[in-house]
């Protein structure tokens, strides 16, 4: 495989377990540079637990996770932090007694960077989340849950990140600031080439955004292909769409 094939995330024959509980069972997934990648299934999958494993929280079991060429399936979360791999996880998990101001900070500390660069990263994330700039010396508990999400993503990229993982970005969010969060991403990888791997309940939205999608089954992965391709098919349509959002 060439250079220019080479994806920037290759995953090989991943598992992870939780004590006896096989979560993942052998996941195989490409993402090359510059794509946006959504990965969906019903609750339960394993969706949430590869984007953990990523970051060795719980560690793989076997099978290879390769960033860059890079096998950092054993790596500390720390270390995976620093190779610019930056995630915005489900529930938000922001710092609720820490301003906006310093639950971002703590996203630039993640990374080496000079101040200029993180004066780069701060004004990059303000102009993708005017709200941001409004709250900066509100605590984080204190926002909406819109708001938050947007704390959350913004935390990410003040690490300036290659990769950037977001589990379930639009959960319990009104559909206005679920526009608004999808825009941002879509800004993120059209005009800064971000790489992206988005776990998303709605299904729509996800494969409508994607370039690729790949669908999770019980741990394994049963179904890939362009993202629009797979919005049309009768399967997808009658379990993510159809049915509801359960993606």
């Amino acid at each position: 495989m060439s250079a220019a094939t080479t994806p920037l995330l290759a995953i090989r024959g991943l598992r992870a377990a939780y004590g006896k509980i096989e979560a993942l069972k052998g996941i195989d997934l490409d993402i090359q540079a510059g794509e946006i990648v959504a990965l969906i299934g019903a609750n339960g999958a394993g969706k949430s637990t590869l984007m953990m494993t990523i970051f060795g929280r719980p560690r793989a079991r076997a099978g290879e996770i390769l960033f860059d060429g890079q096998n950092i399936s054993s790596m500390p979360t720390h270390e995976v932090a620093r190779l610019r791999i930056a995630q915005s996880p489900e529930g938000r998990r922001i710092f609720p007694r820490m301003t906006v101001r310093e639950n971002l900070q703590m996203g630039a500390d993640a990374t080496p960077g000079s101040k200029a660069e993180r004066a780069v990263s701060l004004e990059r994330v303000l102009n993708l989340f005017p709200r941001l700039q409004e709250r900066m010396e509100q605590r984080g508990g204190t926002l909406s849950g819109g708001e938050q999400q947007m704390l959350a993503i913004g935390r990410a990229l003040m690490s300036r990140p290659r990769l950037l993982l977001l589990d379930e970005p639009s959960l319990g969010l009104a559909p206005l600031i679920t526009r608004q969060i999808f825009s941002a991403i879509r800004t993120l990888n059209c005009e800064d080439r971000l790489t992206v791997l988005i776990v998303e309940q709605n299904a729509n939205h996800a494969l409508r955004l994607a370039h690729r999608g790949y669908v999770m089954v019980n741990g394994l992965i049963t179904m890939s292909g362009d993202g629009m391709e797979l919005l049309q098919r009768p399967e997808i349509r009658a379990a993510y769409l159809e049915g509801g959002r359960h993606a």
